[in-house]
C-alpha cells in the first residue's frame, strides 16, 4: 500500500511540473505566419529551454517595465518594438536585468534560464546568438498572445 501511495505522490509531482511547461504551436509550425516587421521596428524573441530544473519558476518578463509575457519552460514569444534602448527584466526574490540596443530591422534573442536563489529560484536573462536561438526555437511552443501592436 505504501508503494502505491508513493507512486501516486510521485505521479502527481511530475504532473504538476509538466503542467507548468509550455504547450501549443511549435515555432516550426507557425514560422511562415509570423508577420514581417514594420519599418523602423525591431523584434525581440524571448525563449526558455524545456528543462524540468526550475520549472515552477515562471516570472513575468518585462521590457522597459512593461509586462510582455512569462518565462515558461519550453516556450517562446516575441514582441516588435521601435528601434531604441531597452531593458529586459525578470523578478523573483531579486530582479535580473539585461540592457541592449535594438536597431530597426534587427532581431534580438533573449534567453531566460532558471538558477538557484537564496530562498526562491531566479531567472537570469542573457542575449543569445541568432544561430543558437534559431536552432532552439524549432522545438519551443508559442506562449504569447495573439500578435498585437505595443501600447502607445
Amino acid at each position: 500500500m505504501k508503494r502505491v501511495a508513493r507512486m501516486l505522490i510521485a505521479g502527481l509531482a511530475v504532473s504538476s511540473l509538466l503542467a507548468g511547461c509550455a504547450s501549443g504551436v511549435k515555432h516550426a509550425e507557425m514560422e511562415a505566419s509570423i508577420p514581417t516587421l514594420k519599418q523602423g521596428d525591431g523584434r525581440v524573441y524571448f525563449l526558455r529551454s524545456a528543462s524540468m530544473f526550475g520549472a515552477a519558476i515562471q516570472p513575468d518578463l518585462r521590457l522597459n517595465n512593461e509586462v510582455v509575457g512569462e518565462s515558461k519552460p519550453g516556450g517562446f514569444f516575441f514582441v516588435d518594438r521601435p528601434a531604441g534602448k531597452y531593458v529586459a527584466s525578470a523578478s523573483t526574490e531579486t530582479e535580473k536585468t539585461l540592457s541592449f540596443v535594438l536597431d530597426a530591422g534587427e532581431t534580438k534573442y533573449v534567453r531566460s534560464s532558471p538558477s538557484m536563489g537564496l530562498m526562491v529560484g531566479r531567472v537570469v536573462l542573457e542575449l543569445e546568438t541568432p544561430e543558437k536561438a534559431k536552432a532552439d526555437l524549432a522545438s519551443l511552443s508559442y506562449t504569447g498572445d495573439v500578435v498585437k501592436a505595443p501600447a502607445k
